[in-house]
């Protein structure tokens, strides 16, 4: 099992860095998956992939303006055991913002 959770780096980012507008599809996919339980570390599998078929990377190549993870993120994401999903997962969670 491959824990990537520990090699991603999801603070990277620049502070400066604008974070994207969250989509709609975003936002209820991920309201989609804290329903179904997917981000507790409980959950029996690992959480689906938040990519929406948006891909494409915001002007300061920080994040995909599709479902926000940075390119540390889409890299790994593949390979990343269950916890290192959920925690990317949290990450994306942030970057929505408190409606989420």
């Amino acid at each position: 099992m491959v824990d990537i959770a520990q090699s991603v780096d999801t603070e990277a980012a620049p502070v400066a860095c604008a974070i994207p507008p969250v989509s709609d599809a975003l936002r209820h996919k991920l309201q989609t998956v804290l329903a179904q339980g997917s981000l507790q570390p409980s959950a029996a599998e690992a959480p689906p992939s938040p990519c929406i078929s948006v891909c494409r990377m915001d002007a300061d190549r920080q994040y995909c303006v599709g479902c926000l993870r940075t390119l540390d993120e889409l890299r790994c994401w593949g390979k990343a055991d269950a916890t290192a999903k959920r925690h990317i997962w949290q990450q994306i969670q942030q970057r929505c913002g408190p409606a989420s």
